[in-house]
């Protein structure tokens, strides 16, 4: 529904996470018979889970840890371990910067050219332990570092921007064009942001296995303040699950939709997936594992532009193995432990089976949903207000 703004100007409402609640449906189930896997191309991947492709969440040994317990680390090629032998050195430096000066500390880090045989070295490296190799690369890039990272033996690759369309338009350089360029590439390519119906179908007609639905939403992102861009999570995922029945429809493909980024808990995952995603893709939940390479600091991929920086350092209390954090158990009564656990749990309380029963389930607005009889929880700071 649209409601005015002024005269000559109308927005729809669109809501986020915590201004929705799901619904509990006639029957409910044991967790154990509850099946939270889903399919990438020919890969079928055990959890609905991607870390995202920062160098704060994601290594070499992060992704193939991640892989090891049924999820998948997206490695940013573009960031320190495409440029750095030695990236650990670069990461402390990060870590150890003013607050006042880490932007500029990370602009000249990162200026260093990125070399494309470490590139192909870590996808090597991850490869070589067994799990499903998943590496980024930006639109303005991709053309030029595809085939070296695709030769070493990259299982799907992530092609990733702020915002990315199917028709962008240049009358600097030649576009990129997707739908050419993906049917090239000879396996599953995953592309986004996006966050709306129309970019969302577009992207889904180029023939991309997966498209990420987000944009400003992360905890380290700030283009919704420097651009004034971005669709409330809810909302922008709905939509795009309405893109990929209309893409189903019309090309017989099924497309992935991904959640990536504004998901903290257990229960703000369930809600991505009621509202119609496939899998989620995460990072500061993430980045607060004892094995994250951001030593407690998480930044986006945008944070260190050289000239318009659409992300900040952000401070991430490292209190968890990886693993406690994605299958538990939890120690903590927040829902930021045990975050596939949750999911489950999600889904068996509301009676359904799978990701995509649980995409059918009922939502319902509820603005009262974090206050509603939570007095002392806020009183005290723990639970759910923390």
């Amino acid at each position: 529904m649209e409601i005015e703004i002024g005269r000559g100007k109308k927005a729809r409402r669109a809501y986020g996470f915590d201004d929705i609640a799901i619904v509990p449906s006639r029957r409910t189930r044991d967790a154990e018979d509850v099946d939270i896997g889903w399919k990438l191309g020919d890969h079928l991947i055990e959890l609905p889970l991607l870390a995202s492709a920062m160098d704060g969440v994601v290594s070499p040994a992060t992704a193939i840890a991640l892989g090891r317990l049924g999820g998948i680390g997206v490695l940013n090629l573009e960031g320190l371990w495409g440029r750095y032998e030695d990236a650990d050195a670069r990461l402390e430096e990060i870590a150890a910067a003013d607050p006042r000066e880490a932007t500029s500390v990370m602009q000249r880090i990162y200026a260093r050219p990125l070399d494309p045989e470490l590139m192909a070295a870590r996808v090597r490296e991850i490869k070589a332990a067994g799990v499903p190799a998943a590496a980024s690369l930006t639109p303005q890039r991709v053309r030029e570092h595809w085939r070296t990272v695709v030769d070493a033996g990259l299982d799907v690759l992530v092609i990733q921007g702020t915002v990315v369309s199917a028709e962008h338009v240049s009358s600097v350089v030649e576009p990129l064009n997707l739908k050419e360029f993906i049917a090239g590439v000879g396996i599953p390519c995953i592309v986004g942001g996006c966050a709306s119906y129309s970019t969302a179908l577009h992207l889904m007609r180029t023939g991309a296995a997966g498209v990420l639905v987000g944009v400003g939403p992360g905890a380290a992102c700030t283009t919704r303040g420097v651009l004034g861009v971005g669709v409330p999570q809810a909302t922008a995922i709905a939509d795009a699950a309405a893109a990929r029945v209309q893409n189903l429809i019309e090309s017989g493909r099924y497309c992935n939709v991904i959640a990536d980024g504004g998901m903290r808990t257990g229960g703000d995952i369930a809600k991505a997936v009621a509202c119609g995603a496939d899998a989620v893709m995460i990072g500061s939940p993430l980045a607060r594992a004892v094995e994250a390479p951001g030593r407690g600091y998480h930044w986006g991929m945008a944070t260190f532009h050289p000239s318009l920086p659409r992300g900040t350092r952000v401070r991430t209390e490292q209190v968890a193995t990886l693993e406690e954090i994605v299958l538990g158990p939890a120690r903590e009564n927040d829902g930021t432990f045990n975050l596939m656990g949750a999911l489950r749990t999600s889904m068996a309380t509301t009676g359904y089976e799978t990701i995509h029963e649980f995409q059918k389930a009922e939502i319902m607005f509820a603005p009262a949903l974090q206050t509603e009889g939570k007095r002392l929880q806020r009183e005290q700071s723990v639970g759910m207000s923390r």
